[in-house]
């Protein structure tokens, strides 16, 4: 053997032998994986460590029932937990692009269970132990159901209650601070910032509760539909006690489902997740680009608030500071609505009683709630939390507005209300010099029915004249 040359082991599978690197903890299946599927894009760490969360619970229930001797299935267990605790990271190589149903990464993580497991006297084969009750056709959709409940709930969740409690704040802090409304882009009647931030806030809400509705969708699991969701190869019980035991060990409420079949030849409740993902990308992603636009210019733009100074703009121009916090959540949310748009796609790959598009949909579920997440705390604290209000050149708008008109309209009608308003704008006056130089009210009530904050309020400002 030269320098170069690794050393190697023997393995056997069901299509006979292949050498396996000497160190490494896998076995044949995975060896012929990474053969055959180039290593571009492992699985996600969080998605293995799900897959033996999954191993630990079927060794105890297989141990309960009496379907795998004590020794044996305190002994997966615990190598189960070593995965989940975060070490032999490295073993877990097998590229996201390969089988459909996810058997590669399966096998991966059974061979590597059974290989820390086993001893001398007491030999733990990967399929017939470790993968006990179980098959690739269940457990993946599992893993997925489990991983994205747990990120939801662990990451993503608790993030946008931190972003609702730091809108609510602002928008108490700004209640009245009238600022120009606009639609089409154009000057419109105003509005308060704690208006603007409190429907932040509705949008915000309703995308949490579609979050909520599908992860509570996904905590029910087709564990126990073995090959083709019949169950084949488990006990009656399995299922039941499976998740019971997962439920102790998470903390969260998982079920049976009423039938695996929909589970394993479908990727419905994931689907959901998806969907739910997407919607709150288009709800951050408005709330960005708001905060961008308010913040435009600041000589030549809209100019009412100005965000934190976190990076300088421009490798050329000196003082430029640019939006960078806004920028990135927009790249967010644009490829969340392209990975939803993926997984859209591989709901396709149901076929008869298998999804065969098992491995991509974990890993665009996966990398889609840690976009928002992230996403979501940079809007929080690093502009939502810190803008500040520029008044001054707010102020000088609002009395400028030629579109602050519209209160008049009761008073005077549509058709003079709109005389004032163009020669408001083509003057360069403010509305109520024009107003009082038009019609017969008296300044102190132009005064009254052209007050911004009032404006706010809606309904009739007034529709009695003064005498």
């Amino acid at each position: 053997m030269t320098g170069n040359e690794r050393r190697t082991r023997t393995e056997k599978d069901s299509l006979g032998e292949i050498e396996v690197p000497a160190e490494a903890l896998w076995g044949a299946q995975t060896q012929r994986a990474l053969e055959n599927f180039p290593a571009i894009a492992p699985m996600p760490g969080g998605f293995v460590r799900t897959v033996a969360l999954i191993k630990a619970c079927a060794a105890r229930v297989n141990g309960e029932l009496a379907l795998l001797d004590a020794e044996r299935a305190k002994a997966i267990e615990a190598a189960a937990m070593r995965i989940i605790k975060g070490e032999f990271a490295d073993q877990f190589p097998v590229d996201r692009y390969q089988t459909g149903s996810g058997t590669s990464t399966n096998m991966n993580v059974n061979e590597v269970i059974a290989h820390l497991a086993s001893r001398d006297d007491l030999p733990v084969h990967p399929n017939d132990h470790v993968n006990l009750g179980q098959s690739s056709n269940d457990t993946i959709p599992s893993a997925i159901h489990i991983s994205v409940v747990m990120d939801l709930y662990g990451r993503l969740l608790p993030v946008l209650e931190q972003l609702d409690r730091t809108l609510a704040r602002r928008a108490e802090e700004l209640a009245d601070v009238v600022k120009p409304g606009r639609t089409h882009l154009m000057d419109a009647m105003p509005v308060t910032f704690g208006q603007v931030l409190g429907g932040w806030r509705d949008q915000l809400e309703f995308a949490r509760s579609r979050l909520v509705q599908s992860a509570e969708a996904c905590q029910e699991l087709p564990q126990g539909g073995t090959a083709v969701g019949t169950g084949i190869n488990t006990h009656p019980r399995f299922a039941t006690l499976f998740a019971r035991e997962l439920s102790r060990r998470t903390d969260v409420p998982f079920t049976p489902m009423a039938t695996s079949f929909a589970g394993q030849g479908a990727i419905d409740r994931p689907v959901s997740v998806s969907a739910a993902l997407r919607a709150l990308a288009l709800v951050l992603a408005k709330i960005a680009d708001d905060l961008r636009w308010m913040a435009s210019g600041p000589q030549h733009g809209i100019n009412e608030i100005t965000l934190p100074k976190l990076q300088p703009g421009s490798s050329i121009m000196p003082g430029k500071v640019n939006p960078v916090i806004c920028e990135s959540v927009l790249m967010a949310c644009v490829q969340v609505q392209g990975l939803d748009q993926t997984v859209a796609l591989a709901s396709r790959g149901g076929h008869f009683e298998l999804n065969v598009m098992l491995p991509l949909l974990a890993c665009n579920l996966l990398e889609m709630v840690e976009l928002m997440a992230a996403a979501a705390d940079k809007l929080s604290t690093k502009a939502v939390a810190e803008f500040q209000v520029n008044r001054q050149s707010i102020e000088s708008g609002l009395a400028a507005n030629p579109i602050l008109v519209t209160v008049l309209n009761p008073e005077v009608g549509y058709s003079l209300a709109a005389k004032i308003a163009e020669n408001a704008y083509s003057s360069g006056r403010p509305v109520i010099d024009v107003a009082e130089e038009m019609t017969d009210i008296p300044r102190s009530k132009l005064e009254r029915l052209l007050d911004p904050l009032a404006l706010t309020r809606g309904g009739l400002q007034n529709n009695k004249q003064e005498k």
